[in-house]
């Protein structure tokens, strides 16, 4: 299969988008959850401050599920079930930032979870999931953030397989 280089939104993967205010990371979100369905796996990456909550918020809204999103980090993760009139595909939101702590490894803790039962009927968002949470899906979507000097968030989409 060739790789993909856009998603059908009109968004162009692999390029750098610049999201100026945290309504363009949640509406980057939005435009990523109309092309998403159960089964589908988001990993994302980025350094505190680099929106990657902000972004699962846009998904969410996408989806048009339930619950407030907030970072997960306390609680691992929360399970967003769908709305009224949404897509009917639940999201489950999954911060892995607090995985691994002391001498556990973080791929036993990330089975611990389930996920991969998630995975079948959900779309799954894994915060802090770059180098984590590839190997739960054969292709999953990487979300890269950055946060410039300048307070504008710069993002990356692609889609990548597992290997």
């Amino acid at each position: 299969m060739p790789p993909e280089t856009s998603l059908g939104t009109g968004l162009s993967l692999d390029t750098e988008l610049e999201l100026p205010e945290p309504a363009d990371t949640e509406a980057l979100g939005v435009r990523v959850a109309a092309e998403l369905g159960a089964g589908d796996l988001v990993v994302l990456s980025g350094p505190l401050g680099a929106g990657k909550t902000v972004f699962v918020r846009g998904l969410a809204r996408g989806l048009g599920v339930s619950g407030a999103v907030t970072s997960p980090t306390f609680v691992i993760a929360r399970e967003h079930a769908p709305l009224p009139g949404g897509t009917g595909v639940p999201l489950v939101h999954v911060d892995a930032y607090r995985l691994g702590g002391g001498s556990v490894d973080v791929a036993a803790e990330l089975d611990d979870l389930d996920l991969d039962t998630d995975l079948d009927a959900a779309v799954v968002a894994v915060e802090w999931g770059e180098g984590v949470a590839e190997r739960l899906a054969e292709r999953y979507l990487l979300v890269r953030l950055a946060r410039r000097p300048d307070d504008v968030r710069v993002a990356t989409v692609t889609w990548q397989a597992r290997g």
